[in-house]
């Protein structure tokens, strides 16, 4: 068990462990007169978020809002199960995920389309939320968590249609989910800052991704907390990284697809050339080929490829 991390006052980090991995996905806690969570993650995630709230002093008890970016499963997955040990707490959520938290049959579909015989041993129990204790929160939407703390909800697709982001006005900073991409703090410890944009299916759409990282840039940010994993104080260099790696994701991607009809085969092999690219970017960095991170970052690429051969696929036309 890991600690939670403190990132700034009243900011800390729990390490979600999710699909049994350290600093892939992580649950923010706010320490204000109104706990709040940002992130569950998946159900088998729950038992490190109690054990970090228990080193934390915080009770289940006191937690006002359990707030999710977005519905993907692992970022969300877990919150009808938490909500079970947090008797006061809301869940706060996009407009467009709501019905989906109340009724997670197409979710529950969806991630079983994906990650078939392990999809029970992934994100089992997925537990319906009541309406009741269901919050929406959109676009210019606020929550007063404390009197000097105020979080601001941005509607930020691209990523998903049901995402925002949440700015905390305190620090400067903005729980970005997966709209500004991912970071990698397994290497910034080697010296390398690392950031990819993720384009999982099926709502991925990389205009709309530029369009909500503008606004990020627009709100001139000191800090990104990113759903994976932690937080950068350098947000100018993870949106110039994210743009680029965009660019070459859907350069090679638009490539395999005009080649390639099958869309099974697409996801190999647009997986396999992002993740050799990527491996020769870390490599000429003095990354040996035989750090743990490849393993992540396979995982990683692999599901942002089958985003983008179902994005392209619709938008070109090819088959599905």
């Amino acid at each position: 068990m890991k600690k939670p991390v403190q990132l700034s006052e009243n900011v800390f980090l729990i390490d979600d462990f999710d699909l049994n991995m350290a600093e892939r996905t992580g649950t923010y806690v706010l320490t204000e007169e109104k706990v709040t969570l940002i992130e569950t993650s998946a159900s088998p995630s729950i038992p490190y978020i109690l054990e970090g709230l228990k080193t934390l002093g915080v009770s289940p008890a006191d937690i006002s809002y359990i707030i999710v970016t977005h519905i993907h499963l692992d970022h969300a997955g877990g919150a009808g199960l938490m909500l079970q040990h947090c008797p006061n707490a809301k869940v706060v959520v996009h407009p467009k995920g709501a019905r989906h938290l109340a009724d997670p049959s197409r979710l529950i579909m969806g991630a079983k389309a994906v990650y078939g015989d392990k999809f029970s041993q992934l994100f089992d129990p997925i537990v319906e939320i009541p309406e009741e204790r269901l919050m929406i929160q959109g676009e210019g939407g606020t929550l007063k968590i404390s009197e000097k703390l105020t979080l601001k909800f941005l509607d930020t697709p691209g990523h998903a249609n049901h995402h925002f982001s949440i700015y905390h006005p305190l620090t400067n900073g903005i729980f970005s989910g997966d709209t500004a991409g991912i970071f990698y703090p397994q290497l910034d410890r080697e010296g390398i800052e690392f950031y990819l944009p993720t384009t999982s299916p099926n709502q991925f759409d990389p205009e709309k991704m530029l369009h909500s990282m503008s606004r990020f840039k627009e709100l001139g940010l000191e800090r990104i907390y990113f759903g994976h994993y932690g937080m950068s104080e350098n947000p100018s260099e993870a949106f110039r990284q994210v743009e680029s790696w965009l660019k070459v994701f859907i350069e090679e991607a638009k490539q395999v697809v005009l080649e390639e009809k099958h869309e099974g085969k697409q996801v190999e092999h647009i997986t396999q050339k992002l993740y050799d690219k990527i491996k020769i970017h870390l490599t000429q960095q003095g990354l040996p080929d035989t750090h743990p991170i490849y393993e992540l970052l396979y995982l990683d690429v692999n599901v942002s490829a089958m985003g983008l051969a179902h994005y392209l696929n619709k938008t070109t036309g090819g088959t599905h």
